[in-house]
């Protein structure tokens, strides 16, 4: 029993560390959530140089009026909100936590903000991303069946 009890607790901060590798992400940076001076380069860069892992949170700062709403692909390149996935987030700060290991599409839907180059992808789940917490899941996994049967 005792052991099971030692098992547990050694799986459960092991999956802490793990978990504890996951960072925050604030899109453009200094910039914030705008229409970008130079048009869709400044957030396809800023989107480029980070390399989101699962559980990662992102976080939408604003002022004035935008929007956040997470669309299909096509609704991305084409800058149409009619099928948003969710809600339309009004309200500034907005925070999505990176859940699945698939990119992801936001768009400002105020106006031609979106064809101004509002608009963001988040990249999920990179060879590198996931063959890290593949690995940290089967160390995990390994020392779990390690305490539990010492």
């Amino acid at each position: 029993m005792a052991s099971r009890v030692v098992g547990l607790v050694g799986f459960v901060l092991i999956a802490a560390a793990a978990g504890a590798n996951a960072s925050t992400y604030y899109v453009g940076d200094e910039l914030g959530w705008r229409v970008p001076p130079l048009g869709d380069i400044a957030y396809k860069t800023w989107g480029a140089e980070k390399s989101f892992s699962f559980g990662d949170t992102v976080v939408f700062n604003w002022t004035g009026t935008h929007t956040v709403a997470e669309v299909s692909k096509t609704d991305y390149d084409n800058c149409t909100s009619t099928s948003p996935i969710g809600t339309i987030q009004t309200a500034s700060p907005y925070s999505v936590t990176l859940s699945t290991n698939s990119s992801r599409y936001f768009i400002c839907t105020i106006s031609n903000h979106c064809r101004l180059g509002q608009k963001v992808t988040l990249g999920i789940g990179s060879a590198s991303s996931l063959a890290v917490h593949g690995l940290s899941f089967a160390l995990s996994a390994l020392a779990f069946a390690f305490l539990n049967h010492s």
